[in-house]
């Protein structure tokens, strides 16, 4: 062994491969002698008691069951009126507790946790105050900070937010986004749950906090070499060169405990690998440096990796493995990723915990090779499932992996845990549920397919397994609902996303395309009113006032396009004389706009007051033109306008005032109101004015756009202290130069941060009861908080 090596790769790995070896052949003897049939025979027909119903009543129960047709809350709200609510989260927390904790079911103490938690669930789920979609919101920026605040850990959330948006923006198309922050955040859950159940009644508020920023850090820091190391290399995205030296840079670091330098990474992907080395490098040091037994550790995570890249390394085209080149890899990874996630926690282990995780493994895993087989097929993954779908008619020799995954819950019901009715109970429902699930989603011709090639030996137990999935009920589990829910949000939020997106494009193009104001005057200036008022229409702008008014009257009101523009035209206008007049030397005294010289700078003092008058004027005119709109609801829209005209007014005069002075949170909550928020109410406001909407739905907007112009105050404050002045146009450091009160200097980047994310929530929850699809608000807050410009 080098003495720069924290670990002997070699006897690491080998010491696990034999007791792999070990327990495979054990596996491999009870399936010869068939001896486990008998038991499970005999287990299942006790098991089947609840979970079967003969004749007329069990039609009419799968007649009855809705779960397919329901929504999430509907299908808990059913479970509830059958009285199903509370064995379906018993064995859904059981479950957690065997497969990720460890535990045994037969302790009291394991029991008594489990009850409490089902407790606290009903608890919650009844609450009349909780949203319909409140627990698969619970994923979300809102939820997650909700939770966060509870814990007090806002600052180590926000740093989390943070991460996943870079994830989620640097991954290549060819990688599945969406399942890799599934992942990543369903790993952090699991840290938490363990660093959770670790702690008791002796921790205060400030320790349970620690214990808890710790957790997220840790599941986010092992949780991003699921994306960046497993599904990256399972990719397409790499070559064959690149592969084999990112695998030599992971394995170094295994073995040496200490990250190797990046070098020149040549090719199309030299800045995504910097970025994940980077991203690696980080959460390494982290995870080691918390580390009570590193060796430990390295070892566990060698042995994972290893059997990764054994597994990876494995051609579907290859006739010849063996049936223990196909299952000790399986073994191995499946065991390993548990037990490392134990060990990384630094918590006691139950007697016998590793033991129990040792075997659990890979019921899991085949489990999952499983639900995955075709496709793993398709991209030519090796797996035993694969493996025998393409050679059993070739090599009788081969372990069927059915019958394997049979054996294997034989073995943990009876052996492991020691004939555990309890556990029994679960592993079973766990079996029959996947399969059930196999069979929607394929079809019931493809299941018997699937179930003829894949056979037990013993044909009136595969014949009773496949009445158990036919005829059982009460076997689905609280993960998979919130897996399917968390996978249908996140891809219901990309599509939104991305249309939300691609309609800005295409509306910001046509708002452009009309703003430009023509000459009606014979008479030529040279430096015209008109002139400088297009030159600071055309010096760029996001459009976000025009372009929400756009979204809330054509997709929200769903108001006539065309109708709506001079609408459009007027709120572009008076934010850009807002602009011109904020620039001027009796006010911020502005150099550059956009990038651009500012409009007084270009012209004249003069020039510029009259151009930002002249806009003014012009969004009033614009107004007056929307002859298609009931006319007392034009009317009491230009009114409305007015105000708000008048109260920016007032806003700016405030800050102007404030300049240089120190200030209160409160009544910078204020200023902000008046130089952001109002414009953004009007921006959502005019348009349900004139689609005549009640006041109640007036009023929610109205306190929607209050907490987003504060938000967006906030992101401005932190962008001029954090920012990149190349992406924003102007310098960063005005506000400490001018020495302003802002959102940092009073409370800090982190409080500042905070305080912004806060608004964010109060923004969505302002409009979450309007009865219509405002998801677009939720995509414009979230280009709030985390624009770079």
């Amino acid at each position: 062994m080098n003495d720069l090596n924290v670990i002997d790769a070699n006897r690491c790995y080998m010491e696990a491969e034999k007791k792999a070896m070990q327990y495979y052949s054990s596996l491999q003897a009870q399936i010869d002698e068939q001896l486990y049939i008998q038991t499970l025979t005999e287990d299942i027909q006790s098991w089947k008691k609840n979970h079967v119903h003969s004749g007329v009543l069990s039609l009419i129960k799968r007649k009855q069951d809705p779960r397919n047709k329901l929504n999430y809350k509907q299908y808990i709200n059913w479970l509830e009126h059958k009285g199903k609510l509370r064995n379906y989260l018993e064995r859904s927390v059981s479950y957690i507790f065997l497969r990720d904790l460890g535990r045994t079911l037969n302790s009291i103490d394991t029991q008594q946790r489990i009850q409490t938690i089902v407790n606290n669930l009903i608890k919650q789920m009844k609450n009349p105050n909780e949203r319909n979609d409140e627990f698969v919101e619970m994923f979300s920026y809102k939820g997650m900070y909700r939770k966060a605040q509870e814990e007090k850990v806002e600052a180590t959330m926000i740093w989390l937010f943070d991460k996943l948006h870079l994830v989620t923006k640097n991954l290549p198309e060819e990688m599945d986004a969406l399942n890799a922050r599934r992942k990543l955040i369903k790993i952090i859950a699991g840290v938490m749950m363990h660093v959770n159940e670790e702690m008791n009644d002796s921790y205060n508020e400030q320790e349970r906090a620690k214990k808890f920023e710790e957790a997220i850090r840790l599941g986010y820091s092992y949780g991003l070499t699921y994306p960046f190391i497993d599904d990256l290399l399972d990719s397409n995205v790499l070559d064959s060169d690149e592969k084999v030296r990112y695998s030599n840079l992971i394995r170094e670091t295994l073995i040496t405990g200490e990250v190797p330098d990046f070098g020149v990474w040549h090719g199309k992907n030299g800045a995504l690998m910097e970025y994940i080395h980077d991203e690696l490098s980080e959460a390494f040091l982290y995870l080691k440096n918390y580390q009570k037994e590193q060796s430990k550790f390295y070892e566990q995570s060698f042995v994972f990796f290893h059997s990764q890249e054994v597994d990876r390394s494995k051609d579907l085209s290859y006739s010849q493995y063996t049936n223990e080149e196909l299952f000790i890899p399986v073994i191995l990874k499946s065991s390993s990723s548990r037990l490392i996630a134990r060990t990384m926690v630094n918590v006691d282990e139950d007697e016998g915990f590793e033991e129990r995780t040792f075997y659990y493994g890979i019921y899991n895993q085949l489990a999952d090779d499983f639900a995955d087989m075709f496709q793993d097929e398709k991209d030519g993954v090796v797996t035993p499932y694969t493996y025998f779908l393409k050679y059993h008619r070739t090599r009788k020799d081969l372990m069927n992996p059915f019958e394997m995954y049979w054996t294997v819950i034989f073995n943990l019901i009876h052996n492991v845990y020691h004939s555990d009715e309890k556990t029994r109970e679960i592993i079973f429902d766990r079996a029959i549920n996947g399969l059930k699930r196999f069979k929607e989603k394929h079809g019931n011709e493809t299941f018997k397919k699937i179930m003829n090639l894949f056979s037990l030996r013993n044909g009136k137990f595969q014949k009773l397994i496949e009445q158990m999935v036919n005829k059982a009920d009460d076997v689905d589990f609280y993960d998979k609902l919130l897996r399917d829910q968390m996978l249908a949000s996140f891809k219901k939020e990309k599509e939104e996303h991305e249309e939300f997106s691609q309609t800005i494009k295409e509306v910001q193009q046509k708002i452009n395309d009309h703003l430009k104001i023509d000459s009606d005057s014979d008479i030529i200036v040279k430096e015209s009113v008109i002139d400088a008022a297009n030159y600071s229409l055309d010096s760029g702008g996001k459009r976000l006032r025009p372009i929400m008014t756009w979204f809330m009257g054509v997709k929200v009101y769903g108001l006539n396009e065309s109708n709506l523009f001079p609408l459009l035209k007027s709120l572009e206008y008076m934010h850009t004389a807002s602009l011109i007049f904020d620039d001027l030397p009796s006010q911020d005294n502005a150099s550059t706009r956009r990038g651009h010289p500012t409009v007084h700078q270009m012209y004249n003092v003069a020039t510029a007051e009259l151009a930002g008058l002249f806009l003014t004027q012009k969004a009033f005119e614009e107004q007056a033109s929307m002859e298609h709109f009931d006319s007392k609801s034009v009317l009491k829209l230009i009114k409305y306008a007015a105000k708000m005209t008048a109260e920016m007014c007032q806003g700016q005069a405030m800050d102007l005032a404030s300049k240089g002075k120190s200030l209160s949170l409160e009544e910078l909550n204020t200023i902000s109101l008046y130089k952001t928020g109002l414009g953004f109410e009007a921006s959502l406001v005019m348009p349900a004015i004139l689609a005549q909407a009640n006041e109640e739905e007036i009023t929610s907007l109205k306190k929607f756009s209050k907490h987003a112009g504060i938000a967006f105050q906030i992101k401005d404050d932190l962008l001029d202290v954090e920012g990149d002045s190349t992406l924003l146009g102007k310098r960063i450091g005005i506000d400490v130069l001018n020495n302003n009160s802002t959102f940092v200097s009073i409370l800090g980047i982190e409080g500042a941060k905070k305080e912004m994310w806060n608004h964010y929530c109060i923004a969505i929850e302002s409009v979450e009861k309007i009865p219509r699809n405002i998801s677009f608000l939720k995509h414009f807050l979230n280009y709030i908080v985390h624009r770079n410009k």
